[in-house]
């Protein structure tokens, strides 16, 4: 679910489109000339043109691999309101060994000292020009009374808790249990994910976030600590009927948050509309 009153910072859907639009592919089109000239090396049994040009390809590939991470680490931060920004410089990284692989490609080829470290300076700027530079300012602003490493901190901690109880899932082989709690989760990374765009929400959602998911870990985890086929089917009956109840809070939760971004949305136009009238 995803509210349609964008309160808090919201991320410029243009600048996200725009973004979006720079694959991190487009690089790979590189290795297409340096794999032909390796395949022509082997087939000649030029084996120090072989090695040359493995070297290349390998650098180049390198190179392709880091930037795709780089622009997803990006399209992340810029999808969040409240995060930090990417504490290692991917992009920097892929820039230069770009101007690194096209150098040492250059020096492949037979061109001058001169001419090699003038593609590669070309292509380290060209990155820069076409992807841009790594984020580099955390978003932290405070949401009124709570901080923003607070927001940040129950939220990983929600996610984390997440991740055990689909772990432990892998060891339930009760088909029924397994679904409910598959439907569980997806509803609370729902919820979770109505938090982090409108921060605001956890106000009314952390006793959610601190019992119920808490519950379901504690729950999951003393199933999965038996052997399962020691499991009555009297227990089993009161855990299925618990993950309908606990499923069934889940969507009143997140009607809940629905309802109160559509709250403020009605008194932000309530409020416009008296200062025009004014």
């Amino acid at each position: 679910m995803r509210s349609k009153a964008k309160r808090y910072s919201p991320f410029d859907s243009k600048k996200k489109s725009a973004f979006k639009g720079k694959s991190g592919n487009f690089l790979y089109v590189f290795l297409a000339p340096i794999f032909l000239a390796t395949f022509i090396a082997l087939l000649a049994q030029n084996i120090p043109e072989f090695i040359k040009n493995i070297i290349a390809f390998g650098l180049f590939l390198a190179t392709a691999k880091i930037n795709s991470i780089a622009l997803a680490k990006e399209y992340e931060y810029h999808s969040k309101v409240l995060t930090k920004a990417p504490r290692v410089p991917l992009k920097t990284l892929s820039a230069l060994l770009l101007g690194i692989s096209t150098l040492y490609a250059s020096w492949v080829v037979g061109d001058t000292i001169g001419m090699n470290i003038f593609l590669g300076a070309i292509a380290t700027i060209g990155y820069f020009l076409y992807y841009g530079f790594d984020p580099r300012d955390d978003k932290l602003e405070n949401i009124g009374d709570i901080s923003a490493e607070f927001v940040l901190r129950t939220l990983a901690e929600a996610r984390a808790k997440l991740s055990s109880i689909e772990t432990d899932m892998t060891m339930i082989t009760d088909r029924e249990l397994n679904s409910k709690l598959q439907v569980a989760t997806d509803k609370a990374y729902e919820v979770l994910s109505t938090i982090e765009k409108d921060p605001k929400d956890l106000r009314v959602a952390r006793k959610f976030i601190i019992v119920y998911i808490d519950g379901i870990k504690k729950v999951t985890k003393s199933y999965t600590d038996m052997q399962e086929h020691e499991i009555t089917e009297l227990t089993k009956d009161k855990l299925s009927n618990l993950l309908t109840d606990i499923d069934e809070r889940f969507e009143k939760e997140i009607v809940r948050l629905k309802r109160n971004n559509q709250f403020d949305l009605d008194v932000h136009i309530d409020v416009l509309q008296e200062q025009i009238k004014s």
